[in-house]
């Protein structure tokens, strides 16, 4: 069903997405997802549990006892015509017994119970708000593994395309040195620079690697396993600048944080109804049927055995009069910590404004960075061309040459990086305004 509704590969090993189709896999296998879910289907659980407490009740037991050897009871020896001062041993019952008992419980009421029902709803809010959490961070955590993963490779391309220019750049300006026309400085500086590139493009190969094992363990599939991704990174890029976002006006409350803050809030009123709960009375009902039977030996399961029936009916009520103020002391200590929620909540909607604001403004820096590095690449490109052309006609040096390069390579870069912080800068704005409405989907 994973691979289906995920819609990859047809056979294991052989995976390939589009930056949705990663998330969409993700949401449906990602480890902390699967166990989130696990989580709510325990509250579910948690919350029949409680309202089956107040539900009726059945027990039932049978016991059977063989006196191997009965208890002998003296009585006075004046009762069976005896002495004055001696005893007559007797055993009363007969030698073997057997009993089958079943008792109904009901409970009446117990405002403690009522508080219960509410409390299990409202932890059964909780886990489903924490799931949507971490769905919104498995999510977020996916584009950044995604753009990760093209980042790295848009590097190793370049570094590549980087090294086999500078090589031919050294193999040319050799000879031109063989032939005495320049000095060896401007073979050294070029191997400079291919030095740095080399050791650029073997940490951008291992970088690739561990950013494709990253983005593995993020979808929960093998961190070996091949994946090919459909998605490039200037196209994500492209679909991804949206400004209408930053004139996004959504209410504090849907914010997942806010609403985990505002479920400890209710947790902490639902204690304080507990501990007011606890100076009321409980009242409960009981009802109980048996019947038991005696015998010399075993013959309970005989037709002729007789067995004595008997039933009761009773209530149980509990009164509380009297704690030396212990109840009240628990009852002031959770109006405390209800105090401390509702300022943790009032905490919690500033600090949601705060990252508001912050997404939105590291978005807009990375949508005009975005924009300035790729003016920037082409200016870089334009000089590192010209000083090519002047370093061959003799009119410029090695080292101007050198710095025109380290500059392209740097813009080449910032490039590819902008690209990665527009997807990963909107992905954090649209985890804090909630926009994916992941809980709907799950």
């Amino acid at each position: 069903m994973l691979f289906s509704t995920a819609g990859k590969a047809q056979q294991k090993g052989n995976y390939s997405f589009n930056l949705e189709e990663a998330i969409q896999f993700a949401l449906d296998s990602n480890y902390t997802v699967l166990n989130a879910r696990r989580d709510i289907a325990i509250a579910l659980k948690q919350k029949w549990e409680t309202t089956a407490s107040g539900l009726p009740q059945i027990d039932g037991a049978v016991n059977y006892t063989n006196n191997l050897k009965q208890p002998v009871t003296l009585l006075p020896g004046e009762i069976a015509g005896g002495a004055p001062g001696t005893f007559v041993p007797i055993t009363f019952g007969t030698k073997q017994s057997a009993s089958a008992t079943a008792t109904l419980n009901q409970l009446i009421f117990d405002g403690s119970y009522l508080v219960g029902l509410k409390a299990a709803k409202a932890f059964l809010d909780y886990s489903e708000n924490a799931s949507e959490k971490t769905s919104l961070e498995v999510r977020k955590g996916v584009i950044n593994a995604y753009g990760s993963v093209l980042l790295s490779e848009e590097l190793v391309a370049i570094f590549e395309k980087n090294k086999k220019n500078l090589e031919k750049n050294i193999y040319e300006t050799r000879k031109i040195y063989e032939n005495g026309l320049t000095e060896e400085e401007s073979v050294e500086q070029l191997e400079i620079t291919l030095l740095d590139i080399e050791s650029q493009l073997n940490n951008a190969k291992r970088s690739a690697s561990i950013a494709r094992q990253m983005f593995n363990v993020s979808l929960g599939i093998d961190a070996d396993e091949n994946v090919e991704f459909k998605d490039s990174l200037d196209d994500l890029a492209q679909q991804n600048i949206s400004l209408t976002l930053l004139d996004d006006t959504s209410s504090i409350e849907e914010n997942v944080d806010y609403k985990i803050a505002y479920n400890l809030t209710e947790q902490r009123d639902l204690e304080v109804q507990l501990a007011k709960s606890k100076a009321l009375p409980t009242l409960s009902a009981f009802l109980n049927y048996g019947t038991a039977a005696n015998s010399e030996e075993f013959s309970f399961l005989k037709n002729e055995q007789i067995w004595y029936q008997s039933s009761v009916l009773g209530f149980n009520l509990n009164v509380p009069i009297f704690s030396s103020g212990m109840r009240s002391a628990k009852t002031q200590q959770a109006k405390i910590a209800l105090e401390k929620a509702k300022t943790s909540l009032d905490e919690a909607v500033q600090n949601i404004k705060l990252e508001v604001n912050t997404a939105k403004s590291n978005y807009q820096f990375a949508t005009e960075n975005y924009e300035n590095s790729k003016k920037n690449i082409a200016l870089a490109e334009r000089i590192e061309h010209k000083n090519q052309i002047k370093f061959t006609e003799g009119l410029s040096t090695s080292f101007d040459l050198r710095q025109a390069q380290t500059q392209l390579y740097s813009a080449q870069q910032q490039y590819f990086q902008s690209m990665l912080d527009v997807i990963t800068t909107k992905a954090t704005l649209e985890t804090v305004l909630n926009k994916p409405q992941l809980r709907n989907n799950n």
